[in-house]
C-alpha cells in the first residue's frame, strides 16, 4: 500500500490570504488545443509586510510574468507544479501574466475544457487555477471583467454579469466583452463558447425591474428547455416572497453542458448545468427527470444570495452555502409538490446516502476539520445532513425568528465570505437564544440513536414521555457530546383519531420537545384514552428512533397518523422488521399477511393521493435494509425482499390491477404534482404486479409499454418487463434502443436500467455493455449511468459471492482515475461500506480497496476516500 499520501488541509490552519485581488481583467484567445489566457491582477497586501506573492496554478504554460508593467526575467519568480512564487512585490500592485493551456486535451472536466465541440468551464472547487495564475481561494473576492475571442465556429461567447461589448476586432474574429459589477471567488468564473440556441423570457422583480432570462442549449433543443424556463421564473418569484430576496443583476443565464462531473454549477449569472438536469420534454424525460430539473434550477439559483453574493471564507465552510441552500430549495419543491409527499422524498435520500455514510468510514462532520481534496466533500452529508440541521434550527427558534435571523444574516454579510459561526450568531442574536449546544450537528459526525419510553397512568390521564440519545462513535471521534434534538410529537387514540392533552396547562394535540443532555422528560396530563405515540413527526431530526410501542402501534399509524410523514414511516417500519426477520432465517408470515391486509385499505383509501399511495407502496430498498442490519447478508436481503412482494402481489392482485386500469390518462401530458402522482401510483403498481411472474402479467407490462405516450410510463413499462425477464423484456429493449439510439440522455436511461437488473448473469450484461459502442467512460453521465448505478443500486449482483462485483468496481475506478479523478473517486463509497456486510463479502471488498490503493500514481482524490476506507 502506498505510505506517500499527501499531508491534509486542516481547518485549525486557516490563515487570512496574503494579498486581496480588487480587480481581474482576463482576456481569451480562444483555440481548442492552445488557448491563451492574459490575466491582469490588481493586488494589494493584506498580510505581514515583505511576504511573498505566492499563486496557484495546475497544467500551466507560462508565457510571461510582468510586475507594473516591467517584464520578469525567469530568475525573479519560482514556477513549481502547483504554484509561482513572486518576491519582494510591492504592497499594491498590477501583475499580468499570459500562459497557455489546452481545453481538448482536458478531460479531468474541471477549469476550462471542451464538451461537444464547445468551450466550458467548471471552477468549482479549485478548476480556476487550471486557467490561470491565482490566489484559487474563495475568501479572494475580486470584480471580473472578461474579454474572449473566437473563431466563428464559436459564434456564442458568454461569461458572467452583463454584457458590454461586442464586434470582430482586425483580424476578422469575434470577441465579446463581459463585466461582473459584483466581487466574487474565482470558483464563480464560468466561461462558454459555440454554437447554442437560445431560448429567452423575461422577468419583472418585485421592484419593478426587468430582468432578461435566457437559457442556451444544444441546436435544436430549445423546446426542452421551456419547463426549466418556467421553474427559474417560478424560483425567482418564490425567493422574492419566502426570503425577500430579489435578483440582482439584468441578465440572468444557463447554459446546458453534456459532460459535466456535477449536476450544475451556480457561477454568478451564468449557470452551467449538465444537460440532464435541464433538458425535458414528455417523449424524453420522466416524472423523476421533471422534479429534478424544478429542484436544480430553484437550488442553483437560491446560490445567488447563499453562495454567490454571501460566500464561504474557506472550503470547510461548504455546507454554509450547499446545506443552506438546499434547505431552500426543499421548501421551494414542498411547495410546489406538496409537502409531506416531498418531505418523505427528502428523508428517503437522506437515510439511503447519509445515513450510510454517517455508518461507514468516510463518515465525517457537516463541517469538516481536514481534507486532502475538497472535491471529495461534496457529500450527502454537507448537502443534505446540512439541510437538516438548519431546518432544526428553524424548529428551535420558530419560523419567525428564523426570517429575522436570514435577514440579519443578508444585511450582516452581503459581499463577504464567511464562517458558520457568522451564521449561526445571527440566529442566536435575534432569538436571543444559547445555540453553542446547537453548534455540535456541525462539528460531530454520526446519526444520534434517539430512544423513547412512555408511561401512561389511567388513572391520573398522565403520560411520562422519557427520551434519551446516545451517537455512535465515527472514525476520529470516539466520544460524542448530547445534541439538541428537536422531536415533534402527538397522540393517537387505538383508533388512529387524534388524542387531545395538555403540556403546562395548555391544551394541543401536537408539542415539540427538545432532547437536550443525555435525557430529558416530559409529563402531558389529560389523556383520557391509552395513547399511540406519534414522535419525530415531520422527522424532525436527523436521527435513529426507536420506541417500546407496542407492535400494533404501528398499523395505527398506518391506519390514521394525521402525519403524513408517520404514517408512511410505520408501513416503512413493519415492512423492515418482516424483510429482516426472514432474511434472518425466522419469517412471521402471520404478520407479513397483516401487512398486505393493511396495505390493501391504505391503497383503497380515497382520502389519501395518489403520490402518496405510490410511496406507500415501495418497500424498503435492499441497500436500506443492508444499512439497518450489520453484518449484511445482500442475497438473503434480496430473497427475503422478494418474498415480500410476492406477498403483496397474491394478497392484493385485485386492487393493484384496479388501480393500474383506473390511472390510465389519455389526456395530454402535464408535469404538474397531481398527474404526476397518478403516473407513479399506475407505474408503482404495475412494478407490484410483476413480483409475481406469468403470462397475464407479462401481457400487462408489455402493453404498458407499448401504449406509452410519455418517457414516464414507457420507463414504468420496460422496468416492470426487466423485472420479469425474458423474451419480453429483450425485445422492448431493443425497441426502446431503436427509438433512441441519437438521444444521448435517453440512452443513459437505457444502461442504468441493464445496470438495475437483478437477474443472475447481470455483472455480464454490465462488463459487456462497457464495450459497446454508445458507452463512453469520459462522459460522466454514461459512467454514472451504468456502473455507479450497478454498484449501488443492484446490490443482489454487487455483492456476489466470488467478488466478481468489486473487482469489476476496482478496475473501472481504476481505468477512470486516470483521466477524470473526481468522477473515479466517486465511485470508492460502494466499496467503502465494506465492514457493513458479511465478513467473508467485507474482506474481498477490502482487498480490492488495497488493490486500488497498492496502484501506482494514484490522484489525490482515489488516495483520501481508499485510505480513509481501509483506516475506518
Amino acid at each position: 500500500m502506498r505510505t506517500e499520501t499527501p499531508a491534509p488541509i486542516r481547518l485549525t490552519d486557516y490563515r487570512p490570504p496574503a494579498f486581496l485581488v480588487d480587480e481581474v481583467h482576463l482576456d481569451f484567445d480562444l483555440k481548442p488545443e492552445a488557448t491563451r489566457v492574459k490575466a491582469r491582477l490588481t493586488l494589494r497586501r493584506n498580510g505581514e509586510t515583505g511576504a511573498p506573492l505566492r499563486l496557484d496554478g495546475e497544467r500551466l504554460k507560462t508565457l510571461s510574468v510582468a510586475v507594473d508593467g516591467r517584464a520578469l526575467a525567469a530568475g525573479e519568480f519560482t514556477e513549481e507544479a502547483h504554484s509561482l512564487t513572486i518576491p519582494g512585490v510591492p504592497d499594491a500592485f498590477v501583475l499580468e501574466t499570459e500562459v497557455e493551456i489546452n481545453p481538448a486535451a482536458n478531460k479531468a472536466l474541471e477549469g476550462l475544457y471542451m464538451s461537444g465541440g464547445r468551450f466550458c468551464t467548471q471552477c468549482e472547487a479549485e478548476g480556476f487555477r487550471t486557467i490561470t495564475w491565482y490566489p484559487d481561494r474563495p475568501d479572494v473576492l475580486a470584480r471580473f471583467t472578461v474579454r474572449m475571442t473566437a473563431d466563428d465556429s464559436w459564434p456564442r461567447l458568454l461569461s458572467n454579469g452583463n454584457l458590454v461589448e461586442t464586434g470582430r476586432g482586425t483580424d476578422g474574429r469575434r470577441y465579446a466583452v463581459w463585466n461582473d459589477p459584483f466581487p466574487k471567488p474565482c470558483y464563480l468564473f464560468a466561461l462558454v463558447a459555440g454554437e447554442l440556441d437560445e431560448l429567452a423570457d423575461s422577468f419583472v422583480t418585485a421592484s419593478g425591474r426587468k430582468v432578461e432570462l435566457k437559457v442556451f442549449v444544444d441546436p435544436g433543443m430549445s423546446a426542452r428547455a421551456a419547463y426549466a424556463m418556467d421553474a427559474l421564473k417560478r424560483s425567482m418569484r418564490w425567493d422574492e416572497e419566502a426570503f425577500g430576496r430579489e435578483y440582482d443583476l439584468d441578465l440572468f443565464m444557463i447554459v446546458a453542458v453534456r459532460d459535466f462531473n456535477f449536476g450544475a454549477m451556480e457561477n454568478k449569472g451564468l449557470n452551467i448545468f449538465n444537460s440532464s438536469l435541464l433538458l425535458a420534454d414528455p417523449e424524453t424525460a420522466t416524472d423523476l427527470d421533471y422534479e429534478r430539473i424544478e429542484s436544480v434550477v430553484a437550488h442553483e439559483y437560491f446560490h445567488n444570495w447563499t453562495g454567490n453574493r454571501i460566500t464561504c471564507r474557506d472550503w470547510f465552510q461548504l455546507c454554509l452555502k450547499e446545506g443552506l441552500t438546499v434547505f431552500r430549495d426543499q421548501a421551494f419543491s414542498a411547495d410546489m409538490r406538496g409537502e409531506a409527499v416531498q418531505r418523505i422524498k427528502d428523508v428517503k435520500a437522506l437515510r439511503a446516502r447519509q445515513f450510510a455514510e454517517d455508518q461507514g468510514p468516510l463518515a465525517h462532520p457537516v463541517r469538516p476539520s481536514s481534507y486532502l481534496k475538497i472535491d471529495n466533500f461534496y457529500t450527502a452529508t454537507i448537502y443534505e445532513k446540512g439541510a437538516e440541521v438548519i431546518r432544526m434550527l428553524k424548529a428551535l427558534i420558530g419560523a419567525q425568528a428564523f426570517r429575522k435571523g436570514m435577514d440579519l444574516y443578508f444585511e450582516r454579510w452581503d459581499g463577504h465570505a464567511t464562517t458558520v459561526e457568522a451564521f449561526i450568531a445571527c440566529f442566536a442574536e435575534v432569538s436571543g437564544r444559547d445555540l453553542s449546544a446547537f453548534f455540535a450537528w456541525y462539528e460531530q459526525a454520526g446519526t444520534p440513536r434517539v430512544r423513547l419510553a412512555s408511561r401512561w397512568t389511567p388513572e391520573t390521564g398522565e403520560l411520562e414521555i422519557t427520551l434519551t440519545q446516545r451517537t455512535p462513535a465515527t472514525p476520529g471521534q470516539a466520544d460524542k457530546r448530547a445534541l439538541p434534538v428537536p422531536v415533534r410529537l402527538g397522540l393517537l387514540d387505538a383508533e388512529g383519531r387524534t388524542l387531545a392533552f395538555e403540556l403546562d396547562g395548555e391544551a394541543a394535540d401536537e408539542t415539540l420537545v427538545v432532547l437536550e443532555g443525555e435525557e430529558t422528560r416530559v409529563t402531558l396530563t389529560g389523556v383520557t384514552s391509552r395513547p399511540v405515540v406519534s414522535a419525530l413527526r415531520g422527522f424532525s431530526a436527523p436521527v435513529e428512533l426507536s420506541s417500546d410501542a407496542r407492535p400494533g402501534d404501528r398499523y395505527v399509524q398506518l391506519a390514521g397518523d394525521a402525519d403524513l410523514f408517520n404514517r408512511w414511516e410505520a408501513g416503512q417500519e413493519v415492512a423492515r422488521d418482516l424483510i429482516l426477520a426472514r432474511a434472518g432465517g425466522a419469517p412471521d408470515e402471520v404478520g407479513e399477511e397483516r401487512f398486505a391486509e393493511a396495505m390493501g385499505r391504505a391503497l383503497n383509501d380515497q382520502a389519501s393521493e395518489p403520490a402518496f399511495k405510490a410511496l406507500l407502496l415501495a418497500l424498503p430498498t435492499e441497500s436500506d435494509l443492508a444499512v439497518a442490519s450489520p453484518p449484511a447478508d445482500p442475497a438473503a436481503i434480496h430473497a427475503a425482499r422478494q418474498a415480500l412482494r410476492l406477498r403483496l402481489a397474491v394478497h392484493l392482485e385485485d386492487t393493484l390491477k384496479r388501480l393500474h386500469l383506473g390511472l390510465q390518462d389519455g389526456g395530454e401530458f402535464s408535469p404538474d404534482a397531481a398527474s404526476a402522482g397518478r403516473r407513479a401510483l399506475r407505474n408503482a403498481a404495475l412494478e407490484a404486479l410483476a413480483a409475481r411472474p406469468g403470462a397475464e402479467v407479462t401481457a400487462l407490462a408489455e402493453g404498458h409499454y407499448r401504449a406509452a405516450s410519455n418517457m414516464t410510463d414507457a420507463m414504468g413499462g420496460l422496468n416492470a418487463l426487466m423485472l420479469l425477464g425474458g423474451g419480453a423484456f429483450t425485445s422492448a429493449l431493443e425497441d426502446f434502443r431503436a427509438r433512441w439510439k441519437d438521444e444521448p440522455l435517453v440512452m443513459d436511461k437505457w444502461f442504468a436500467l441493464q445496470a438495475r437488473d437483478p437477474s443472475p448473469d447481470a455483472l455480464d450484461k454490465v462488463a459487456a455493455l462497457t464495450a459497446h459502442p454508445d458507452f463512453d467512460a469520459r462522459v460522466p453521465n454514461r459512467l454514472r449511468a451504468l456502473v455507479a448505478t450497478f454498484a449501488s443500486a443492484n446490490p443482489a449482483r454487487f455483492h456476489a459471492e466470488d467478488g466478481s462485483g468489486y473487482r469489476f468496481l476496482a478496475d473501472q475506478i481504476l481505468a477512470v482515475d486516470r483521466f477524470n479523478p473526481m468522477t473515479a473517486a466517486r465511485l470508492v463509497e460502494p466499496l467503502g461500506s465494506w465492514r457493513r456486510y458479511r465478513p467473508d463479502l467485507g474482506a474481498r471488498m477490502k482487498a480490492e480497496l488495497e488493490r486500488i490503493a497498492a496502484a501506482p500514481d494514484l490522484s489525490r482524490n482515489v488516495v483520501e476516500l481508499v485510505s480513509r476506507a481501509l483506516e475506518g
